[in-house]
């Protein structure tokens, strides 16, 4: 598959204006390597079939599968795959870093192409999905439906958000705000699919707070956390000054690394420990999404938590 190959070189990203076809690239390489990996058992077909139970007529079993897989699976009647589920979006300034820096793919970005990715694979299984996205309010928020209008609607809602016109800096994050409202607008029991980078001017307790409110009201929640983890979390930079500029508010720092790198990776080690210990609290799966690595590590989160709930 080189096409899909070639998809998944994020320096490559930018250069595609559409993003549906970024999304069909992504799902068939992913799929592509699942079928040459040990972990069939997690691939879109499988989730558009249940296992064989001995008894039962072979008039459905997939043959074609079994030829491929040596197991015996039957094909899911449509009403089988009822799973709803929302993707957010954290759409602040901060996410939108590596700001321009060498056409490396941004966090609002990545999220962006593993949303859409999301989507692809959503469809492929016949579940509905919505979409929204929030900074200090929430700018979009959509039904969950299945339709192929409506995925049209949802990939064109997700390609304005890595255009050229785009305009993302001083958009602070109000998370808890958003996730609170959405909880309460989300009536039936669905799958939550946040990605943030968790970076907000709130107090953790507020976050935590709202996040434990979509646990209350039954959803199941799925958080990626998106980071630059060479940058963000190893503070990997060379040994010189830097001028530094926070994304949302604009104020500037100019230091030498060196001089803070221990206690600044020693604060962020302790935050990050936090934040899966909370998420362990309130059984809310946490998957760090380095944005150096490949869509596919969260494609396979995502089927992995799928596969444990339906």
């Amino acid at each position: 598959m080189q096409n899909a190959n070639y998809s998944l070189k994020l320096e490559n990203i930018n250069e595609f204006n559409n993003l549906e076809i970024i999304a069909k690239l992504v799902v068939e390489g992913f799929i592509t390597g699942l079928h040459q990996s040990p972990f069939h058992g997690f691939s879109v077909e499988f989730a558009e079939h249940r296992i064989y139970n001995s008894g039962e007529s072979t008039r459905d079993i997939d043959w074609k599968l079994y030829g491929k897989t040596d197991k015996l699976f039957v094909k899911k009647y449509e009403e089988e795959t009822n799973l709803r589920s929302y993707i957010l979006i954290d759409t602040s300034s901060s996410m939108m870093f590596p700001y321009k820096e060498n056409k490396k793919i941004s966090k609002l970005g990545f999220s962006v192409v593993c949303a859409a990715s999301l989507i692809q694979l959503l469809r492929n299984q016949r579940d509905a999905v919505g979409l929204a996205t929030f900074n200090n309010d929430i700018d979009l928020h959509t039904p969950s439906k299945l339709s192929l209008v409506h995925s049209k609607l949802l990939f064109a809602e997700l390609q304005k958000l890595i255009s050229p016109d785009f305009e993302s800096l001083k958009r602070t994050t109000s998370a808890a705000k958003s996730l609170h409202t959405i909880a309460e607008n989300t009536h039936k029991r669905s799958l939550i699919v946040i990605f943030s980078d968790m970076i907000s001017s709130e107090q953790p307790d507020e976050i935590f707070s709202a996040l434990q409110h979509l646990r209350h009201k039954n959803h199941e929640v799925i958080l990626f956390n998106v980071t630059d983890k060479k940058l963000e979390q190893d503070f990997s930079f060379g040994n010189r000054p830097y001028r530094f500029i926070d994304m949302e508010t604009g104020v500037e720092m100019k230091l030498n690394p060196n001089n803070v790198r221990n206690e600044y990776v020693k604060q962020m080690s302790n935050y990050l420990q936090n934040l899966k210990s909370r998420c362990g609290q309130y059984k809310i799966d946490l998957v760090e999404a380095d944005i150096n690595n490949s869509f596919n590590e969260v494609l396979h989160s995502y089927l992995l938590k799928r596969s444990k709930l339906y």
